[in-house]
């Protein structure tokens, strides 16, 4: 994300003898890169415990410090077989399971305190199109850089995923995606045409499925669930398939969206000593309310921008924005839209145009947050602009002068293509907001957790103090993002709404996710603070 980012501003077999049925294996390897053909065996599933060498590089490569996994063993597996075979021994022995791919989750569900069976798809990263299946296939542990290169180059095509580079697909994709191109292409999963998962049954023996959006597909639910219903819930992914709806023939350049060929970046500063709470209110609801007007606007389907709410420490507010740099027009629609969030403001912001390829500025986005490896997230979804109350509360709290850790709230760019999809359709149903909030924090010192947790947790609070403290679905907002997890929201002294944690990431869908969840999951094995809970 340029100079900004989502994540920060600052710079061995498996016990037991779990077998893979031939069908299940046979139907793990169908549609994948000729292995055999380059005489390279499958590597051996690696198996680490406690003492080993290597045990704490792989419990601790989560994203979040705060967390750090004590599993009994990690399994190191390459193959929807292996995933199944350590999977249905682990179930046999009665040990919680956790997955983990890209280890990029805000919270503790990979690393939570029952987990005594880690399994880490991190060798499995392969993207490359399956012609059987007429999709690209990319497997859980490839990074958002490798998906989008390898797209790129090799077939001139792309997806509307996140913005960090190496974030990993498999929690992203199952949680929704969205980034740079939603607002023209859609969420990342409007163009999930299947998904080959790894499931446990009521027998405790796991077995690999491959579930599509076929209308005729028995699994088709399992797909369906897999389209926003979070990572961690219903099974292990081991491949998502991707085609855009509507797409014709077999020629994988026609299958997804082309991405623009040249990005236009600009990146606009406002020093704190120059902002008070009048110009900070213009600012905030200048951005707003262009998007409430030019949502829908075509002219601008392929504008992304964030606005950083930066805490007074970081020394500035900030925005950051990309736009199509293959139109004519390109430069002049950035001005105008810049010239609109200042208007009235009377501020005389910095700002910086930069103008590159299109994949050279996306794999160049940082979100390395220079050693600030404890974290805590809060989402919402913004129907409208805020009110100036709410606006004058992020203001008192980003401004205040005890409080000099590095946080933020930022408001990202949304609506567009991705409001044209019916709420029921995936299992992403916040299908007409405008903006999505993300309230953030980010520190080092273990000895100063309750401090920034504290801030954040009140901030975040008294920004919806009217609906009990989160973002009840209703005229002004829409709920929360699953992929930026927050648990308070299931905790009862920081939801006093009365609307359940599972209203906010999930709306009205929430029982279709239980059904699936009893269908795929009958075992309760895949589950975390955060999971969804069987009927």
């Amino acid at each position: 994300m340029g100079r900004f980012s989502r994540r920060g501003f600052l710079t061995a077999a498996a016990a037991g003898t779990a077998t893979v049925t031939g069908a299940a294996a046979a139907s793990a390897e169908a549609g994948r890169p000729p292995r055999s053909a380059l005489c390279v065996p499958e590597p051996r599933i690696t198996t680490v415990e406690a003492g080993d060498a290597r045990y704490h590089e792989l419990v601790a490569r989560g994203f979040n410090a705060r967390f750090v996994a004590a599993p009994d063993r990690v399994h190191v597996v390459h193959s929807a077989g292996q995933v199944a075979q350590v999977l249905t021994a682990a179930v046999r022995s009665g040990k919680q399971v956790a997955v983990r791919s890209g280890g990029h989750c805000f919270e503790n569900f990979a690393d939570h305190r029952d987990v005594k069976v880690l399994i880490d798809t991190s060798p499995m990263r392969a993207v490359y199109f399956d012609r059987e299946r007429r999709a690209f296939a990319v497997e859980p542990a490839a990074t958002l850089a490798e998906v989008y290169r390898t797209l790129h180059y090799d077939y001139g095509v792309t997806l509307p995923a996140g913005v960090c580079p190496q974030v990993g697909a498999g929690g992203h994709v199952a949680g929704g995606g969205y980034g740079p191109l939603t607002r023209r292409d859609g969420a990342v999963v409007d163009h999930l045409y299947g998904v080959e998962v790894v499931v446990v049954d009521a027998s405790g023996q796991a077995r690999v499925v491959t579930a599509t959006r076929e209308a005729d597909d028995p699994n088709r639910e399992l797909w369906w669930a897999h389209t926003g219903g979070g990572g961690g819930n219903f099974g292990v992914v081991t491949r998502y398939l991707f085609r855009s709806p509507g797409a014709q023939g077999d020629q994988p350049e026609r299958l997804l969206p082309k991405p623009p060929t040249r990005l236009c970046s600009t990146f606009v500063t406002w020093p704190w000593a120059d902002v008070d709470l009048t110009s900070f209110t213009r600012l905030v609801q200048n951005y707003s309310r262009w998007f409430e007007d030019y949502h829908a606007d075509q002219r601008y389907s392929s504008l992304y921008s964030t606005l950083h709410l930066n805490t007074h420490a970081v020394g500035s507010i900030s925005m950051e924005i990309r736009f199509d740099g293959g139109r004519a027009d390109a430069e002049d629609l950035i001005d105008r839209f810049v010239a609109a969030v200042n208007k009235g403001t009377g501020l005389t912001p910095a700002i910086e145009h930069q103008d590159d390829l299109w994949l050279q500025a996306t794999l160049g986005a940082r979100f390395d947050t220079g050693g600030y490896d404890r974290h805590k997230s809060k989402s919402a979804y913004l129907r409208r602009t805020w009110t100036a109350e709410r606006i004058a509360t992020v203001h008192r709290h980003v401004t205040d002068q005890a409080f000099q850790g590095w946080g933020s709230v930022d408001l990202y760019s949304y609506g567009g293509r991705v409001n044209t999809v019916p709420s029921d359709a995936t299992a992403l149903p916040q299908r007409d907001s405008i903006l999505k909030a993300w309230f953030s924090v980010t520190w080092m010192d273990p000895a100063a957790d309750d401090l920034h947790l504290k801030w954040i947790r009140e901030l975040y609070r008294d920004v919806f103090r009217d609906t009990g403290g989160v973002p009840v679905p209703g005229a002004d907002h829409d709920g929360c993002y699953i992929n930026y997890p927050d648990t308070d929201t299931a905790d009862p002294a920081w939801n006093t709404s009365g609307v359940p944690w599972t209203t906010l990431y999930y709306k009205g869908g929430y029982p279709r996710l239980q059904r699936v969840k009893a269908g795929w999951d009958p075992r309760d094995v895949f589950r975390h603070p955060l999971s969804v809970r069987l009927p």
